[in-house]
């Protein structure tokens, strides 16, 4: 059974305050590359309200470079509250593209010094910026001297075993002038292997003032009760968790809100959501959206009869429709007989 302590609960009874700034959920989506675009923002807005929604990372050099906005810059008043995370090493770079973000319409800007990917960390971005921490430290006072909206920072607890840096690191990003910070419990090392060690998390909650927020390893309602008990963090960031699954920022946050745990969707519910998010990706980036879904498309079919020979099908699709139909017959079969968790391969397409 899953349970809050009283003072937990109380705790997370109140808006989260970043800086200025109140959001009316401790329960985030986190900013993930090729993923968070406004198509699947909206998908988990239907479910979470109130949460704090980021886009996909945006290079601020990049930025620097062209006279329109990239698209995966671009945001929907109705999807406040909004967040446009950037990256990059310049700080001078960073405070251009933040006030160009401000203007788009963002309520925060996150600075990305997390990200693991080698082609972003070679450059000086992401999670290099932990090896660096004067760098970070400069990136933050500008970004922050440049716009009138609250700064936040996402990151890692350090480059790999020998170099974990997060307490001073945090402490910095705060003088700085952050006002929240989201702590990912890996290494640069790890990637997304091995466990998120939350224990470093509640370090850094100790230690600062401002927002701490817990991300790694946040797969259910239960993960993110367990993530806030045992480092007291102002809240969650759900990131791998959500791949296939938008509805679980929402499942969290209702429970955060009313100690109740929402039924699970049903295999049908998901086809159902995976059939919206193909169809509203393709009217949104036409045939650039069908190839972008494939991958959303195989994270949507698990866990029912079916669904290995769905899963591959859906991989290589060329066309909306074909998607569609595909979907179609899976939720036809799923509604003449059912098995949970069981997956077999005899899905079959006429």
């Amino acid at each position: 059974m899953v349970t809050l302590s009283p003072s937990l609960k109380a705790q997370l009874s109140q808006p989260l305050k970043i800086g200025s700034f109140e959001v009316n959920s401790r329960v985030l989506q986190s900013p993930l590359s090729g993923v968070t675009d406004m198509v699947f923002r909206r998908l988990v807005r239907r479910y979470a309200p109130d949460s704090m929604l980021y886009t996909e990372m945006v290079n601020a050099t990049g930025l620097h470079y062209v006279k329109e906005l990239p698209k995966i810059m671009e945001v929907d008043p109705q999807e406040r509250p909004i967040s446009i995370q950037l990256f990059d090493c310049r700080p001078d770079f960073l405070a251009e593209a933040a006030i160009k973000a401000v203007a788009e319409g963002a309520d925060t800007v996150d600075i990305n010094m997390g990200c693991p990917v080698n082609k972003i960390t070679k450059n000086g971005g992401g999670s290099s910026l932990l090896r660096q921490p004067e760098v970070a430290e400069a990136i933050v006072r500008e970004v922050v001297k440049a716009i009138d909206v609250p700064v936040t920072v996402k990151t890692r607890i350090g480059w790999n075993d020998r170099e974990i840096t997060i307490l001073d690191f945090a402490k910095r990003m705060e003088d700085a002038g952050a006002q929240m910070i989201t702590v990912h419990g890996r290494t640069r090392a790890q990637g997304y292997n091995g466990n998120a060690r939350w224990e470093w998390i509640a370090r850094v909650k100790e230690m600062l003032s401002i927002p701490v927020i817990g991300n790694g390893d946040i797969f259910s309602v239960e993960a993110a009760v367990k993530c806030l008990e045992q480092t007291g963090a102002d809240g969650v960031m759900c990131s791998r968790g959500t791949l296939g699954y938008p509805f679980l920022v929402g499942e969290i946050d209702h429970f955060l809100k009313t100690g109740e745990i929402l039924p699970a969707p049903s295999p049908i519910q998901r086809l159902e959501c995976a059939r919206d998010h193909l169809q509203a990706l393709w009217e949104y980036k036409g045939d650039r959206g069908v190839r972008q879904a494939r991958k959303h498309m195989t994270w949507y079919a698990k866990g029912f009869v079916g669904a290995a020979d769905l899963r591959g099908q859906l991989s290589v699709i060329e066309t909306v429709q074909q998607g569609l139909d595909l979907i179609d017959r899976g939720i036809e079969q799923l509604h003449q007989s059912y098995e949970p968790m069981e997956e077999t391969s005899n899905f079959q397409v006429a």
